[in-house]
């Protein structure tokens, strides 16, 4: 019985490690143009990311930009603030990276399958790609801040 309690007790902390170690995606990170700021937060198990801020340099007319190249036209009016560009990334321990997510490029209005991974702790590396091609996409750096 002692056995099994301290197996259950070792399989706990090594879970609540890899949590952990998930988890450091979490928190506001500017965009590699240092333009906006997306908050990258776990929702339902996944992580997402909105945007959150955008330099005042950016806005049109004294507000941020619109979403304009959204290939829905109903969607097209909305503020790029407030956006969720990241969506249903999910942590594989084994390879140290978020996978299975999704990120929106609001400048062309396309969704690319995505990745990320840390290189140092304040530096977030993302690969967005195509058909399943991880090899052929675009990579982006994005750095940790505060709001």
């Amino acid at each position: 019985m002692k056995k099994l309690m301290l197996l259950l007790f070792l399989g706990f902390y090594a879970l609540s490690g890899i949590s952990q170690e998930a988890d450091n995606i979490l928190g506001i990170w500017w965009n590699e143009e240092k333009t906006s700021k997306i908050k990258v937060e776990k929702k339902d198990g996944k992580y997402i990311g909105t945007v959150v801020y955008m330099i005042p340099e950016k806005y049109e007319n004294g507000k941020p930009p619109l979403d304009d190249k959204n290939p829905d036209e109903s969607l097209q009016s909305r503020s790029i603030v407030g956006i969720q560009i990241l969506n249903g990334f999910e942590y594989n321990a084994k390879d140290k990276e978020w996978k299975n997510g999704t990120i929106y490029d609001p400048k062309s209005g396309k969704t690319y399958d995505c990745y990320a991974w840390f290189e140092g702790e304040d530096l977030l590396k993302l690969k967005g790609f195509v058909m399943g091609m991880r090899w052929l996409g675009k990579s982006s750096e994005w750095y940790r801040t505060t709001l």
